[in-house]
């Protein structure tokens, strides 16, 4: 049983200051299981009971949990005074008090950008005794010796930073940049960590770009700043490790 006011369940369902939810109900097109209600503290159970706007019905979702392809360029916050953040490449039917990304990118890194509002579910996937996988491509000017790979997936030391085991697979030479690629797997997730291993390897990244989270991949139907809900399948496949 989710016991809600009827003012509150409209404001965070449909994306309204709660002065703007109790006009909604002043104006007499709001109903609950068919009865017009008026009142913004008329409570309700919201997994159970029906409401709806001009006949519309609004369905309840405790939680967003958003999968977008993150462009270069925009910044993951959810709110910035001078940059374009992921929640302003939200449209309008996702958007909804308390959206944030979970977990950073880079401005100039692109891919898989995990947007909710569910605190815990976030914290859960970030937290690194959680070991929830993260998968990125990565582009450099330089192959890595058989030597430097090695040390690379067997765990770094960089300055007084110390990074855990990491996956690491040659993905082959792109023909028309020269560029090498590599598949990278983090379990832990520092900031900047991709980064900084493979400068302290003397091989600077060009590019970088997520792939996944936990056993979920980026949809490839999502073209750059796009972005859609996630099924109740996909939630759970991002906390299979």
């Amino acid at each position: 049983m989710e016991k809600i006011r009827l003012d509150k369940f409209l404001a965070s369902q449909l994306n309204l200051s709660r002065s703007d939810a109790k006009a909604l109900l002043r104006s007499g097109s709001v109903t609950v299981n068919g009865s017009a209600v008026g009142k913004g503290e008329f409570t309700l159970d919201a997994a159970a009971d029906a409401v709806a706007v001009n006949g519309t019905p609004v369905v309840y979702k405790k939680y967003l949990y958003i999968m977008m392809h993150k462009p270069a360029g925009v910044i993951s916050a959810s709110k910035d005074p001078t940059e374009k953040t992921v929640i302003d490449l939200l449209p309008e039917a996702l958007v909804r008090p308390g959206l944030f990304p979970a977990g950073r990118l880079d401005k100039d890194t692109t891919g898989f950008v995990l947007i909710t509002d569910d605190g815990q579910f976030a914290h859960d996937i970030l937290s690194p005794r959680r070991h929830v996988p993260k998968n990125y491509s990565v582009w450099t000017q330089r192959r890595l010796t058989e030597a430097e790979e090695a040390r690379f997936r067997g765990g770094m030391s960089v300055g007084e930073t110390v990074f855990e085991k990491a996956g690491l697979s040659f993905a082959g030479q792109e023909p028309d940049t020269g560029r090498f690629v590599y598949s990278v797997t983090l379990r832990e997730g520092r900031y900047h960590q991709i980064k900084i291993m493979f400068a302290a390897l003397g091989a600077p990244l060009v590019r970088l770009h997520r792939n996944s989270i936990g056993g979920l991949t980026l949809d490839p139907s999502l073209q750059p700043g796009e972005s859609r809900e996630l099924t109740e399948e996909e939630r759970s496949a991002i906390q299979n490790n």
